[in-house]
């Protein structure tokens, strides 16, 4: 403790100089002899260090001790709301990937290269959502161990990012069809489009690899916790990764359909109804950005810039960890959602789709087999890719 003693441990003595030991924190005890007045000053500095010192401390434990609180609820609706979206998620591209894989020359296109290529990271994470709904429905246990925990970790950021690079892909495909059409007709090949699908598969994919390796459970009161489910321990470091990953995709995306909705309102001589199927896509790929991936990027930038700061009370940590779980659920919305980007973006899909809900297979399997073919020659225009 900061202070001083007499070496008698009494109060100050008479007389006009007195020898007291001064002590400063932990380190040695210096002895020296001050007079009355001089005392007095140097008590006066003493208590000023003290209360300065201990007031960070007070302020650091107060921001550390924030008590828990009953989770119940909130666990209880994240868990059936995953399940839900498992089984949507599941069916929907399922359902594409088998129409995909037995339509010919559907994967001719590039535009359907990369649908397929989505609908292949959904399904990678879907696979894992049962486990983070049994996490949740258990009270925040998780019972299957290390390995399993760093891999929905993975996933779901593999998922989380190869989806916004996809939807981009698809966004400079449709630009290039609709904008640039005739001059694009070289480059828009099927080849080249499963080159760009696998390598950022691999670009993807080994950004994420760190997360295979680090430790990721921890015993919090006899529970077992996956740290990796919501990452609500981050550095300030992971600002600049969260931007290197979400603003490209982001900002190509963006671009592309402004520029393809400004071609349709003043250049483009597609039909009415042609028109309308392309905003309606681009509306749906938009809206699927700010309902799953633009939510979770803004609140984890907030989450990693508040939520270790010494003067944030309790209250707003918790909202920001809330938030941080609910824009984390968000984005698992997207396996649900892009299977509607396959109906309304995909000719041949929509087409075979239809015959297979209609009753009448033989009429409609004539008509929709005429509207495939017309839909295929007129793909070398470029116009029907919507």
């Amino acid at each position: 403790m900061k202070g001083w003693d007499q070496s008698s441990n009494q109060n100050l003595t008479t007389g006009p100089r007195s020898c007291y030991r001064i002590w400063l924190g932990d380190k040695k005890c210096y002895t020296t002899q001050l007079s009355q007045s001089s005392l007095r000053l140097f008590n006066h500095v003493v208590q000023t260090m003290e209360i300065a010192t201990e007031l960070p401390t007070l302020a650091s434990n107060l921001s550390e001790s924030c008590p828990p609180v009953d989770m119940t609820t909130e666990n209880t609706v994240f868990g059936f709301f995953y399940i839900l979206v498992f089984f949507l998620a599941l069916n929907g591209n399922s359902l594409a990937l088998w129409i995909f894989s037995h339509q010919r020359g559907s994967i001719s296109s590039p535009a359907n290269v990369f649908l397929v290529h989505l609908a292949v990271a959904d399904l990678s994470y879907v696979i894992i959502l049962p486990l983070r709904a049994t996490y949740h429905l258990t009270g925040g246990h998780w019972p299957f161990g290390e390995v399993p925990c760093r891999l929905a970790g993975f996933l779901f950021y593999v998922n989380m990012y190869a989806s916004l690079y996809f939807l981009a892909c698809v966004a400079g495909d449709r630009y290039l069809a609709v904008v640039h059409a005739v001059r694009s007709l070289k480059i828009r090949r099927a080849r080249y489009a499963h080159i760009i699908s696998f390598s950022l598969w691999a670009l993807v994919t080994i950004s994420m690899a760190p997360l295979l390796i680090s430790h990721q459970t921890a015993e919090v009161n006899g529970v077992t916790v996956c740290l990796q489910l919501y990452r609500e321990k981050a550095s300030r470091n992971a600002l600049i990764s969260l931007a290197v990953a979400f603003m490209p995709p982001f900002l190509a995306t963006l671009s592309c359909y402004l520029l393809i909705i400004k071609s349709l309102h003043y250049g483009s001589r597609l039909e009415p109804t042609l028109k309308l199927r392309a905003l309606r896509t681009i509306g749906l790929v938009l809206m699927i950005y700010v309902v799953c991936f633009l939510p979770y990027h803004v609140s984890r930038a907030t989450f990693i810039l508040g939520h270790g700061h010494p003067s944030v009370s309790c209250g707003v940590r918790r909202g920001l960890s809330l938030s941080n779980r609910l824009t984390s659920f968000l984005t698992c919305l997207n396996g649900a959602m892009d299977p509607l980007v396959y109906l309304f973006g995909a000719e041949k899909f929509r087409g075979t789709l239809t015959r297979l809900l209609c009753k009448d297979k033989g009429t409609s399997s004539g008509a929709t087999s005429g509207e495939l073919k017309a839909t295929h020659e007129s793909s070398v225009s470029a116009k029907s890719e919507f």
